[in-house]
């Protein structure tokens, strides 16, 4: 087959779909405004788990296919940045979760005693807990080794990028505000503070509740990550110095020692939420062409983006005159 796609966007998602389509023989262009560094993909925890994402049917089965490609890729953590860890998901309960939740191996209902902190209830799980940085890396040098060009450009409409290729993918996460005039996409705010870490082995996650305050360290190679926020409409890129201490004496609250662990730095990201959930379907192009979509992703990118780059390479090979 030798069609050609241009994907819009080149964070875990759009990367991610890049490889899918060029391994399914398809001749594709990445044009992003950014590098994939300097991303919201880049600042992420990143724990799978479907976390804040619609629809829930169709993300639990995105979810599942992204976690049976993080099997596979756990097998080299250094060189693709996945590595399977134990932890344990405060609040939460096996009972409220989608059927997805039966298909993932060890997770179980603790219990009360056995969970940290207020909680009084929580899952154990052993869960990929993935280095973005590291992982962003080697989806780049995979999708480059099939042939994947990249551009550092930004694109005004799917207009543009429809006049270079039959098939267009967009995958611009809060950015399809301007890219296609999506009124219901906001930015929900993650702060996260980076120390050094003191010898935490397992992630901890507690939701809080209906707060905008999140509980969660995530040991990565070299430092550990303490979290969050989940600021809905908030977007302030800057970070604040009080919610930082807050976060910090949060998570010492279950990890005593964290109180003193020596900060290496401080990290905010714009989580691309949407109303109405993950758009993901095809419509045609003015002028002709196919446009795919895939955002809207929130903070769960990283659980979804093989599942979901599945499905954009069926919708982009259904729309291949060829």
């Amino acid at each position: 087959m030798d069609s050609e796609v241009i994907v819009v966007g080149g964070g875990v998602v759009g990367l991610t779909t890049a490889v899918r389509l060029a391994e399914r023989g398809l001749r594709v262009r990445v044009w992003s405004r950014d590098e994939a560094t300097e991303t919201t993909s880049a600042v992420a925890g990143a724990l799978w788990w479907p976390y804040r994402i619609e629809p829930v049917a169709e993300a639990g089965a995105w979810a599942l296919a992204s976690l049976r490609v993080y099997e596979e890729l756990a097998a080299d953590p250094d060189g693709t940045g996945v590595r399977f860890v134990p932890g344990v998901h405060a609040d939460t309960e096996l009972a409220g979760l989608g059927g997805w939740a039966g298909e993932v191996g060890g997770l179980r209902q603790l219990p009360a005693a056995e969970v940290p902190g207020p909680y009084g209830v929580g899952l154990a799980a052993r869960l990929p807990l993935i280095d973005m940085p590291v992982h962003l890396g080697w989806l780049r040098g995979r999708a480059a080794e099939l042939g994947v060009r990249f551009e550092r450009r930004t694109a005004t409409g799917p207009a543009e990028a429809g006049a270079g290729a039959p098939v267009v993918v967009n995958c611009t996460g809060l950015g399809a505000r301007e890219f296609v005039g999506d009124a219901g996409m906001r930015a929900v705010r993650g702060q996260l503070v980076l120390v050094e870490n003191p010898g935490v082995e397992t992630w901890f996650t507690a939701a809080d509740g209906a707060s905008s305050e999140t509980t969660y360290f995530f040991p990565q190679p070299g430092r550990l990550i303490l979290g969050g926020t989940a600021e809905e409409g908030d977007e302030r890129t800057d970070p604040d110095g009080a919610t930082a201490e807050a976060i910090v004496e949060r998570c010492a609250r279950i990890r005593p020692e964290l109180a003193d662990a020596r900060v290496l730095g401080h990290r905010v990201g714009l989580r691309p939420a949407r109303v109405g959930g993950v758009r993901l379907e095809s419509e045609p192009l003015a002028g002709g062409g196919t446009l795919v979509h895939n955002y809207g992703h929130g903070g769960a990118g990283v659980t979804v983006a093989w599942g979901c780059a599945d499905r954009v390479a069926e919708l982009a090979t259904e729309a291949d005159p060829t």
